[in-house]
């Protein structure tokens, strides 16, 4: 028998999220966003997945571009953060990927190849992020430059990213949607701008084409409730189980460090799954765990493979009973404001050893 610890992966759960956004922004196409390793649910599945569903795909590199095509993922694929050297732009032109143009130097690096086809490329603007992106004064020249340079496919998609979609009463959101209609407005070519939570909660921001990520996953980007990202479904939900039990009297403390102290007398569980497996060694005491399907809560130090909850107030537990870190019932967000960080780095932390297994589709 193998190590019970394992994500299992919903393909249901992922069209209908991606079902969602189209029904939101019905009039743009749909770019998936599987950069990461599909956010940690593993990219070529994923990939498969989406492709006969999404208009196109995003990763962040050619490295994550030329797995899924060694893959036979054929459908266009968008480095988000364009080539990284003059000499990746052939391969990127032969294996059509389309890239994402952010500054001077890589439009230069695109005038100067010799490329054995014509490339689709996105060209970013800096609406307020000030991450990646063309500063305001320059956007019109780099556009005026991609067009005759002569080895684009077409005009260049005008493109920007959200730093505050996430916050549904920031006003930055509004104001880069403001910059981004001044700054596209005389300029050819069709815009994208929304992330998730653009898609979920922005819609002025939709465009021509929708980028989601985090939500095709499942998952609200938002830390209050919202009516659309409420009815989001996960996709991976990590499990594993109980091996072992013990009682502890009053005063006894469990696990590294002595951090959690029995107030009564108390029963542990302790299930196999730790920081090695991707939870996070962050997550205090309290922080919430599924036995059973009923709430219970981490009591002690995450381990590298193990970690140990107080099961006292369920009802009888024994060996071998499922455990739900996160996932159908546990919202990754959830476990992730115990550990101080976003479900983001939750899922895209998962490592290799946890094993990812299609269980619904």
């Amino acid at each position: 028998m193998a190590r019970p610890c394992e994500a299992r992966l919903d393909l249901a759960a992922l069209r209908h999220n991606l079902a969602l956004a189209r029904s939101l922004a019905p009039q743009s196409s749909l770019m998936a966003v599987v950069k990461a390793n599909a956010y940690g649910h593993g990219a070529m599945t994923m990939a498969r997945a989406l492709e006969p569903l999404a208009d196109a795909l995003a990763v962040a590199s050619l490295e994550e571009a030329l797995e899924l095509r060694g893959a036979g993922i054929r459908c266009p694929l968008l480095l988000l953060q364009g080539v990284y050297h003059p000499d990746e732009l052939p391969v990127a032109a032969e294996q059509q990927l389309w890239l994402t143009i952010d500054n001077a130097t890589q439009v230069a690096w695109l005038e100067q190849a010799t490329l054995p086809a014509p490339v689709h490329c996105w060209l970013k603007l800096d609406t307020g992020m000030h991450r990646l992106g063309a500063p305001p004064g320059q956007v019109a020249e780099l556009h005026r430059r991609l067009l005759a340079c002569g080895k684009l496919a077409g005009p260049p998609v005008l493109t920007t990213h959200f730093a505050c979609a996430d916050q549904l009463d920031h006003p930055a959101t509004a104001a880069q949607i403001e910059r981004f209609e001044q700054l596209t407005g005389p300029l050819a070519g069709v815009r994208s701008a929304a992330n998730s939570p653009a898609t979920l909660a922005w819609p002025a921001s939709h465009y021509d084409w929708i980028r989601p990520g985090f939500m095709l996953w499942g998952n609200s980007p938002f830390t209050v409730p919202h009516p659309q990202a409420d009815t989001l479904r996960p996709v991976m939900t990590l499990v594993s189980s109980v091996i072992s039990l013990r009682e502890v009297e009053a005063g006894e403390c469990v696990g590294y460090g002595a951090t959690w102290q029995a107030t009564r007398p108390s029963r542990i569980a302790t299930v196999t799954v730790g920081y090695g497996d991707g939870y996070p060694r962050g997550a205090g005491n309290g922080t919430p765990v599924l036995v059973k399907g009923h709430r219970a809560a981490l009591a002690g130090r995450v381990s590298m493979d193990m970690i140990t909850v107080d099961v006292t107030d369920l009802p009888p537990v024994a060996i071998g009973d499922p455990v739900v870190l996160w996932g159908n019932g546990l919202p990754v967000g959830e476990v992730a404001e115990h550990a101080q960080t976003i479900g983001y780095e939750l899922l895209t932390r998962m490592p290799a050893r946890v094993p990812r297994r299609v269980v619904v589709d």
